[in-house]
């Protein structure tokens, strides 16, 4: 599983991820170098305006060449020849012996913890593993570190040994050199996911169930009259981002959104959008852009909505104060393992939000990740929580449905909804109005998981149909479902 010859091996007692490293003779190594010194001297590619792909491709093409001109040093089979010109491009212009595991799409997260040490990786599927990739010479590391470093216009020395930053393809990278990195220097790639998961993934990986999906919908939609202000919770690694940016599909075309993250993960299919990411202070400790300071920016900007990757500083109470004067529809994420810990971090330093501020928060979304027998790792929603104002002197908190580890599903507790209420009377219907709508975004969200209708673009496509025209995309999946209906019972 995975690109290039890489897979997931079962030991038995463990999963292993193995690459295909080739095996080479003392003089092949010899050699190996003889050409990289040669590439790294005489190689003249035209690089600017070109992918990274297409540099590797000519630099692969000159390494060839050169390995031609060379052959008489040492003759080599023509399927090895070509593996250890990549192994000789990887090195000089992408991630060395990393290159295999940023291609595939499948690995979250790489982890280099030192020479000599095996590379770690964290797999959508079987969590963490252990792999087959060692870097025997710590400059290697250093090498790649740099190169990372370079391409962002940061620099990292013994002067400065900590690297955190963002890849051209939205990678997020964190690095440390000695003297901090006692056991040699240490980089850590979370990867970006170039096709981002969706409302419609999270249903089938059974992260949250349609029903709940549809409530979420409504929520942040709010009819296009009130949508509500959501914070989605929980540990890190727990899908928070992922939700986030699942929900956020759920944002009507017309309104004008701006996002604002410490590392840009997002990636929203929204026409009037505006990102914002913070910026470090430099080394000598000028030039930051700290969260709050865009927050600030950004409430210049007319904005029909706002979106903070994570909330953690002084940033909550200027974004509550928002909140509070009419800014309605924010998602947030928090670091937090409850709902009621939730307010607690909010009310205390350092984010330190008034309490009576706090109610203009409706919806708390906690999320888990845990492992389950059979399953491997899995992402959960654990509960769903409505804030219910302030009752002697504490905030009031709902639950409205709670996860059941049981038989692994969430489920309605029963604690009939406020927000619901509310909603009902700003858009001037009834409960049970409500209730059908919820039922009609349902019947959408489980006729996109039924045939398989999961790509962003596509799931957002869906949802302003609804949006502009509900009675006929409503009418379109009925007589599809009648379709198949028919045709199943034709087949019997």
């Amino acid at each position: 599983m995975g690109d290039k010859g890489a897979r997931v091996v079962n030991l038995g007692n463990r999963y292993f991820y193995r690459i295909e490293l080739p095996t080479l003779t003392p003089r092949e190594m010899k050699f190996l170098k003889r050409v990289k010194d040669a590439a790294i001297k005489e190689a003249k590619v035209e690089l600017r305006g070109l992918t990274k792909e297409q540099v590797k491709q000519r630099m692969l093409f000159a390494v060839l060449e050169i390995m031609d001109r060379l052959r008489g040093e040492l003759e080599l089979p023509p399927e090895k020849r070509e593996k250890l010109a990549e192994l000789i491009v990887n090195d000089m212009v992408g991630y060395g012996l990393l290159e295999p595991l940023l291609e595939d799409d499948e690995i979250e997260e790489i982890m280099v913890i030192g020479p000599k040490r095996p590379v770690y990786v964290f797999h959508r599927k079987y969590g963490m593993l252990e792999t087959n990739v060692v870097f025997q010479d710590p400059q290697e590391i250093v090498n790649i570190i740099q190169r990372i470093a370079s391409s962002v216009g940061r620099r990292i020395d013994a002067s400065s040994p900590l690297l955190d930053a963002r890849l051209p393809d939205g990678s997020r990278v964190n690095a440390t050199l000695s003297p901090p990195a006692l056991d040699g220097p240490t980089l850590t790639i979370r990867k970006f996911k170039k096709d981002p998961l969706t409302v419609v993934d999270l249903i089938r990986f059974n992260t949250m169930s349609s029903e709940v999906a549809a409530f979420l919908w409504l929520m942040v939609d709010g009819f296009g009259i009130s949508p509500k202000n959501i914070l989605i919770a929980g540990g890190t690694g727990s899908g928070k981002t992922t939700t986030l940016n699942a929900l956020a599909v759920f944002i009507r075309e017309r309104e004008r959104v701006i996002t604002i993250e410490d590392t840009a993960e997002l990636q929203l299919p929204i026409k009037h959008l505006v990102r914002f990411e913070v910026r470090p202070p430099s080394i000598e400790g000028r030039g930051e852009i700290d969260m709050n300071t865009l927050l600030k920016n950004t409430l210049r900007m007319r904005p029909d909505r706002i979106i903070i990757g994570e909330v953690r500083g002084e940033e909550a109470k200027t974004l509550f104060t928002a909140m509070n004067t009419g800014h309605n529809g924010t998602l947030a994420t928090l670091h937090a393992n409850s709902a009621r810990e939730c307010i607690t971090r909010l009310t205390n330093e350092p984010m330190n939000v008034p309490l009576i501020m706090i109610p203009a928060l409706d919806l708390i979304v906690m999320q888990a990740r845990f492992t389950r027998e059979g399953k491997g790792s899995v992402r959960r929603i654990t509960e769903v929580t409505e804030v219910d104002g302030l009752r002697e002197g504490t905030v009031a908190l709902s639950k409205l449905y709670e996860y059941d580890p049981l038989d692994d599903t969430i489920k309605d507790t029963g604690t009939p909804s406020e927000l619901k209420q509310e909603l009902a009377r700003q858009a001037g219907v009834s409960v049970e109005e409500v209730n059908r709508e919820l039922e009609r975004r349902r019947l959408v969200l489980d006729y996109l998981v039924t045939n398989n209708i999961r790509e962003i673009y596509e799931v957002r496509r869906w949802v302003e149909s609804y949006y502009s025209q509900p009675d006929t995309t409503l009418k379109k999946i009925e007589t599809s479902l009648r379709t198949v209906a028919a045709e199943a019972s034709a087949g019997e």
